[in-house]
This record gives structure tokens, C-alpha cells and sequence, in this order.
């Protein structure tokens, strides 16, 4: 059996926020807290995550939660490239495959992550959810791509390298847009918390 592991992405600087969305709460827990428990429910391991300047609140926001590393990127105003890096050289040795999860999608199901599995499983490189039309995250790669992922450089999330493997990868369809959606202003916030509203009634 595959030994997945996961890396959060959690070093953003929220820009367009104006404040550090990640610890914003969402139906009583902060955002960055959904992609870490699909993680650890889904069983991956080992995970990380990778933090900016906010590290230590993360760590004391979940301090209940055991079997997960925290690391901070001195570069994370770099760019997403610096955490990416940071993250697939911490768990090279460890694992097979890595799930690469953004820390402001607090709406992905276990189905998503079940599924990618599921199609890793049958020898697939790279396996990329779309929700409703469009290209999202997480991005599960195997460790052959790993070396691909650590010469990035500045923003980029490794679009170029996906692109690269576009035969090697597959493409799952979900229709629920808001699975991929990206807590990034005011408004996606607000829009976040209508929609919990609507699923928990």
C-alpha cells in the first residue's frame, strides 16, 4: 500500500483579506483547521504544514490535534514556491505521494480525497480535482515528480510542471463549485459562511 503523506500551504500573506484569513473562524473553528482534519481523517501521513509569520498561533489553534509537523518558511514572502519546496523536501523520504492542499479551501470532501486516491492507486503520476469546469487543489503527485517540484522559484505553484505531465495526469470532475472554492476577500468569507449554512441545516 501507498504511503501518502500531505502538505498544507498555510505561509500566504492574505493581501486581499487585510488580515490573516487562516485563523478567520468557520463555523467554529478556524479555516486553516478543515484541510488539516481531511488530511488527518483521510488517514495521509505523515503531514506538514507550512506556515508564515502565524505559525505559532496554527500550532496553538490546534493544539488537540496529534501527528501533525509544523514548519515555518523564513521565505515565505517569496512566494508559494518557498512552502512547496519546503514542504516535498521535508517528506521525500517518507512517502510515495503527497497531497498538495491549499490552507484557504475549507470545503473539500472526503469523497474528493478518496477518489484521487483511488485513481493514484491504479499507477496514475498526478491526479487533479475539477469543480464545475475548473482546475483545483488539492494536487496529489507521485515522488518521481518530487525533483520537478523543488527548483521552483518564486509564485508559482508548479503550473509549468503540471503542464509538462499533462499525459501522465488525470482529471477528476466534481460539479460543486464550492469544493474548490478559495477563502481569499471579505466577500468569499461571507459567502463561506452562507454556504455552511446551507449544508448543516
Amino acid at each position: 500500500m501507498s504511503k501518502i503523506g500531505a502538505i498544507i500551504l498555510a505561509a500566504g500573506l492574505s493581501k486581499r483579506m487585510g488580515q490573516p484569513k487562516l485563523l478567520l473562524p468557520l463555523k467554529g473553528k478556524p479555516l486553516f483547521r478543515y484541510p488539516l482534519e481531511l488530511a488527518i481523517r483521510n488517514q495521509l501521513h505523515p503531514i506538514c504544514l507550512i506556515g508564515g509569520q502565524h505559525i505559532n498561533s496554527f500550532q496553538a489553534e490546534s493544539i488537540d490535534i496529534q501527528n501533525v509537523e509544523y514548519i515555518r518558511n523564513p521565505n515565505y514572502e517569496k512566494g508559494m514556491s518557498t512552502s512547496l519546496k519546503m514542504g516535498i523536501h521535508h517528506l521525500k523520504d517518507d512517502t510515495d505521494a503527497v497531497f498538495i492542499f491549499l490552507a484557504d479551501q475549507p470545503f473539500v470532501p472526503d469523497l474528493v480525497i478518496q477518489s484521487m486516491i483511488e485513481q493514484y492507486s491504479k499507477g496514475i503520476r498526478i491526479v487533479r480535482p475539477e469543480y464545475q469546469g475548473n482546475l483545483g487543489h488539492p494536487i496529489l503527485i507521485d515522488k518521481s515528480l518530487y525533483k520537478e517540484f523543488q527548483v521552483l522559484e518564486g509564485d508559482q505553484g508548479g503550473k509549468e510542471i503540471l503542464k509538462k505531465y499533462k499525459n501522465q495526469t488525470r482529471i477528476l470532475p466534481f460539479e460543486d463549485p464550492f469544493w474548490g472554492m478559495d477563502i481569499d476577500t471579505f466577500e468569499d468569507y461571507q459567502t463561506g459562511k452562507q454556504y455552511c449554512n446551507i449544508i448543516t441545516k
